[in-house]
């Protein structure tokens, strides 16, 4: 049975690096839920405001990256009387073992969520031993 949650309020956290960036702007730390099936693991990012072509998922020594691009223009001429949402781009970083087969990982974005499938590797997947 589902628990029952109440709506609040969650600040975004945003990035703090060490090194420096050659793009303006601040950038925030995506929430990120992760689900284990004997398959695969499924990732789901929080990326709202991201559309398809301003997000980036790269691979690279075994850490996948996701960076997320909001287009400022639709911002352009308003101005807030009262904000509790900071907009700015969205990046976030997870190191993958070698338990996760790499060549075979997905993404697709709807609504907001980014949804990354990475399969698992066949020896890590689960087996069952016939009693003999």
């Amino acid at each position: 049975m589902a628990r029952k949650q109440e709506l609040s309020l969650r600040e975004k956290k945003e990035l703090v690096a060490k090194d420096e960036k050659t793009v303006p702007g601040r950038y925030y730390v995506p929430y990120a839920d992760i689900y284990e099936t004997d398959q695969n693991l499924t990732l789901l990012v929080e990326m709202p405001g991201v559309e398809k072509k301003d997000l980036v998922v790269d691979l690279e020594n075994n850490v996948l990256r996701i960076d997320g691009r909001i287009d400022f223009s639709k911002y352009d001429g308003l101005e807030p009387v009262y904000t509790e949402y900071n907009v700015g781009h969205y990046t976030r970083s997870f190191t993958l073992s070698s338990k996760i087969d790499q060549e075979h990982i997905t993404a697709q974005v709807d609504d907001g969520i980014l949804t990354l499938t990475l399969p698992k590797v066949r020896d890590a997947q689960p087996k069952r031993i016939t009693i003999g």
